[in-house]
């Protein structure tokens, strides 16, 4: 009699669909949720990445084309831009090094180095560009390269398995265009 009614409500149990709805929306909602904040939050990685891909290849172009000496008003200034052009007032921290080939002694020299904005980088130095052969490109002897780094900390809005302050970083080469160097002019 206990085995009978047993099996016949495990039966009933089986075929019941009343409260399926709820249930499926109790497993799935919670999913949906995390899918649309992630969706989001990986946009606006791309979005934060690209506008600081934008801003330093601008100021690569500015410095570039300089053909009087920077100074660091000027430096103050291309961190203003770049600032305005990533528009959303991240922690950002701009470095301009002009880097000099000695063909002779196949060797890199940094010629200056400048770092604006958030104490994220520091000036790069001879010694860590000297024989940087599988980063930086090959050059003719006395030629000057323009790199600009920029790194930042991004913010994420919600909680979808990105590291908290996770480092969006850039880097830029270019020769300069129209003087055969730039130089750096402290006032």
């Amino acid at each position: 009699m206990a085995l009978r009614f047993l099996t016949s409500w495990l039966s009933g149990f089986r075929h019941d669909e009343r409260g399926s709805v709820m249930v499926e929306a109790v497993i799935t909602l919670p999913l949906l949720i995390w899918a649309l904040g992630a969706t989001y939050e990986f946009f606006e990685v791309h979005r934060y990445q690209s506008a600081r891909d934008k801003a330093s290849y601008t100021i690569a172009d500015m410095v570039s084309r300089e053909m009087l000496p920077i100074t660091p008003i000027y430096l103050d200034n291309a961190k203003t831009v770049f600032d305005t052009i990533t528009n959303d007032d991240g922690d950002n921290a701009l470095r301009v090094t002009i880097i000099k080939y000695d063909s002779d002694e196949d060797v890199y020299s940094v010629k200056w180095s400048e770092v604006r904005g958030a104490p994220l980088l520091r000036k790069l130095e001879t010694s860590d560009v000297k024989q940087a052969h599988a980063r930086l490109p090959k050059m003719r002897d006395g030629e000057e390269l323009v790199v600009v780094d920029s790194l930042s900390t991004y913010p994420p809005m919600f909680d979808v398995g990105l590291t908290d302050g996770m480092k969006v970083s850039t880097k830029v080469m270019t020769i300069p265009r129209f003087a055969p160097q730039i130089n750096f002019e402290r006032s």
